[in-house]
Parts: structure tokens; C-alpha cells; sequence
């Protein structure tokens, strides 16, 4: 028996893995397990390193992971997370070769809670887009002169303050009307909705402001409410809507007729600098003026050109008469020209024709003549032709069956019509028809004799 072991594969020692090689294999059977998943948690020791990219640990009450979310992904965050920040992130489970340490990759972020409003906010956009409350041609153009503007915001927000600052520096003579409601808050979206329609009753402004200063997601939802987005849809008057930052949009944005970054921006927009009005008017008058120069000394030249082109009446009357007594001229000759050629071509005609005219009174003798002679040789003609016709008419006359029937001879027919000829076409009692000069007659035939020779 063969006791050594060397070459039995069943005592062989298993493959040895470098630690590199075990890490790279539990990450791939982790990224394999784990699908891209939606995490809420905690922000804990929250770093961003000088690449960019953010280090954190996501926490709860009995648990914690590692995280990281590399600078290609955390530019698209939108807000950076702080300390005790509630977040949610799409993260995929993984693990760093480098110190084994099991973590995740971090592919989006956003505030805890903030999900479920912005799905609530696309099914609202969904819907109202369905409705044509975002339609452009729904959309009404802003007045170029308002004369009084309405704002539709909070006495206390800090978005009031920015608009009738900027109102003030860009337009002091415009009229401003303030209908006040609440902003924020769970009977904020009814209000705001009810100083629209206010707003709309009244038609006491050109225009109409919808706004508020910048917030989170949760702090901008009453605009997120349809019944705004109707009430501003329904407004009589055009609606410009600045509500939040620039980066952000509620669904009061896409109802209106305009919309602004900011409030700041909404009050720029609602209304020209008076300046700018000013200068632009006083451009206009500039212009105007020397328009109106430009046009007097066109027409002092156009005054100096006729003056200098203007004769005496008298003199410009003995113009005309000598310029019609010349074209009068002209017509005679033009006119009588051509009657003179004609004339001369005419009589040059009427000689040529003369020569070459034939004589025809030999002519019309001997057709008289002609003439005499057809119509006697005609009558003649016609006389021979009525006597032999005369002569044909009496021997068809001799010929007339009806004048034998007349000189006492009968016609016999039997049963077909047939004229009987010869007794064999006759038989005892047989009816035949018999014709005579003055009608016809049925007879039956007693007996057939045959002729004797």
C-alpha cells in the first residue's frame, strides 16, 4: 500500500488569499447582495475633505454605518448637511479594501421627509399640466406701465420688506396695495388662496405679486397647494410669482403668468426704474426734437426747389400753348403722310387692274346664248321622256291583275295563302280562299277534276 500523500488531491491545502484579494471579494459579494436602497438616518462626524468629497456616519437610535458621497455626486446635493441633519440617501452597500472597513457609497441625498413632498409635488404638476393651467398661450403678458401693484405675502415676512425696497429705489410713483395673509403654516395655502381671489375681486392693481423670502421644501409647501395654483390661474389681473431662492420652484410658479427668482426679482420685473422711464423719455424728446429740425429743413429746401422752379403764369400759359401748337403740327403731318401714300398706292392699283381687266360682253353673248340653247334641248328631253313613260304606264295598266279580276277571273289561295295553280294542289273538302274584283270569299271545294290533253 502506498502511504505517500504528496500527490493525493484530497489532502492538498486549500488556496491562500491575500487580504486584498478577501476584501475585494466581500465587496463584490455585498454590492452583489445589496441593490442601490434608500437609507434614512442621522448625520454624524460629517467631513468634506479638500477633494470634495463628504465623510460622514449615518446613525439611529441602535445603529450606526460609515458613509461616503464622492464630489462628482455631492455637487448635485443641493444643500449641505450639518450635524443631527435627518437625511435620506440612495447609498449602495460596499466595503473600503483598504482598511476592511464595511461603509456605503453615498449616489444622492436629500432631507428626511423630503421625498414623499416631492412626489406629492410631481403627481400636483401631473395633474394641473393635464388641466392646461400651465399652458402658455394661458399666459398673460405683464402691463409695461402698472400703475398700482398688489402683493399677496405676510406683513412680517422679510420678502415684503425686500419688495417695497425695491419698489421704492426703481418705481417711488407706483401705488402699492398689500393683501396680507400668512405664508407658512397648516391654514396658510387656504389664505393665501383666499387674498388672491381678494385681489381679483377688487381689480384694483395692474398687477399682482405672489411672494415669499427662501426655506426649505416644508417651509415653501403652501405654494405647493392647487388650490392656489386656481386661484392664481383665475386671477384677473397678471400674476408674477416670487417665492423661495432661485433654485427653487413650487407649483404657484408654473400657475403664474411670470416667474421670479426671487421677490426682489418679482418687484424688478413688475415694474421699470423710473429712471430708466426718464432717460428713455427724454432720449424720445431728444430725438423728437431733432426729428422735427431734420423735417423743417427738408422742407425749407423743398421750399427753395419749387420757388426756384415756379414761372410766371402768363409766361408758363404761352409754354404750353407753343409746346400744343407743335405737337398739333407734328399730328397733321403724321396723320397726312401716310393718307398721301395710301392714295398713290391706290391709284397705282386701280391702273394695273384696268390693264389686265378682261372683256366680257362676248363673253356674256355667248353664255346667253348657251343658256337658250340648254333649256330648249332640256324641254325637248323632258318630252321624249314623258311620252315613253306615258307608253310604259299604259302596258302596266294591260298588265294589272285587277283588270283581269274585273274582266271576270278569280284568284284562288289555299289555307297558307298560296295561289293554286294546277287542280292537284286542290283536294275534296278543302276550303280556299277566293279573290274578285270587288272583295273575296271562303268556299269548300266539292270534287278535283284534272284537265284532259
Amino acid at each position: 500500500m502506498n502511504t505517500d500523500t504528496s500527490t493525493d488531491s484530497s489532502f492538498a491545502a486549500p488556496p491562500v488569499l491575500t487580504v486584498t484579494a478577501l476584501n475585494q471579494a466581500v465587496a463584490r459579494l455585498l454590492e452583489r447582495s445589496f441593490p442601490l436602497s434608500w437609507i434614512a438616518g442621522e448625520i454624524s462626524n460629517f467631513t468634506r475633505a479638500s477633494s470634495g468629497h463628504w465623510y460622514f456616519t449615518l446613525k439611529d437610535d441602535a445603529a450606526q454605518v460609515r458613509a461616503v458621497m464622492f464630489r462628482g455626486r455631492a455637487q448635485f446635493a443641493g444643500f449641505t448637511p450639518r450635524e443631527g441633519d435627518k437625511v435620506e440617501v440612495r447609498a449602495l452597500v460596499t466595503l473600503y479594501g483598504a482598511r476592511g472597513d464595511y461603509q456605503i457609497n453615498v449616489e444622492a441625498i436629500r432631507r428626511a421627509g423630503v421625498g414623499a413632498l416631492y412626489e406629492a409635488f410631481l403627481r400636483l404638476k401631473e395633474k394641473l399640466h393635464a388641466q392646461g393651467l400651465f399652458a402658455p398661450e394661458r399666459k398673460r403678458a405683464i402691463p409695461m406701465f402698472a400703475k398700482t401693484i398688489g402683493i399677496v405675502t405676510s406683513p412680517q415676512a422679510a420678502a415684503l420688506r425686500d419688495v417695497l425696497t425695491a419698489l421704492k429705489r426703481r418705481a417711488p410713483h407706483v401705488h402699492i396695495i398689500l393683501y396680507p395673509t400668512p405664508v407658512q403654516g397648516q391654514q396658510a395655502p387656504e389664505k393665501i388662496a383666499e387674498a388672491i381671489a381678494t385681489a381679483s375681486r377688487r381689480a384694483e392693481c395692474d398687477v399682482l405679486l405672489v411672494c415669499r423670502g427662501g426655506g426649505s421644501i416644508e417651509d415653501l409647501w403652501s405654494f405647493n397647494d392647487e388650490g392656489v395654483a386656481h386661484a392664481i390661474a383665475a386671477c384677473s389681473m397678471p400674476v408674477i410669482c416670487g417665492v423661495g431662492h432661485e433654485t427653487d420652484f413650487t407649483i404657484a410658479d408654473f400657475a403664474a403668468d411670470l416667474r421670479a427668482a426671487t421677490p426682489t426679482a418679482a418687484a424688478e420685473l413688475a415694474a421699470t426704474p423710473r429712471a430708466d422711464w426718464m432717460a428713455s423719455l427724454k432720449a424720445d424728446a431728444v430725438d423728437l426734437c431733432r426729428a422735427m429740425r431734420r423735417s423743417a429743413d427738408t422742407a425749407a429746401q423743398t421750399l427753395d426747389h419749387h420757388s426756384r422752379r415756379l414761372l410766371n403764369p402768363s409766361a408758363q400759359i404761352e409754354q404750353q400753348r407753343l409746346k400744343l401748337l407743335a405737337l398739333a403740327t407734328a399730328m397733321t403731318h403724321a396723320t397726312r403722310a401716310p393718307l398721301n401714300q395710301a392714295h398713290f398706292a391706290l391709284d397705282r392699283l386701280r391702273a394695273r387692274w384696268a390693264g389686265q381687266r378682261p372683256d366680257a360682253t362676248a363673253l356674256r353673248t355667248a353664255l346667253h346664248g348657251q343658256r337658250q340653247r340648254a333649256a330648249t334641248g332640256m324641254a325637248h328631253r323632258l318630252a321624249q321622256r314623258r311620252h315613253a313613260l306615258d307608253g310604259l304606264a299604259a302596258q302596266l295598266e294591260l298588265l294589272n291583275p285587277q283588270r283581269t279580276l274585273e274582266r271576270g277571273y278569280a284568284i284562288l289561295t289555299d289555307e297558307k295563302g298560296a295561289i293554286v295553280r294546277a287542280p292537284s294542289q286542290l283536294k275534296a273538302r278543302q276550303n280556299v280562299g277566293v279573290r274578285l274584283a270587288e272583295g273575296s270569299a271562303q268556299i269548300g271545294i266539292a270534287s278535283v277534276q284534272a284537265t284532259l290533253e
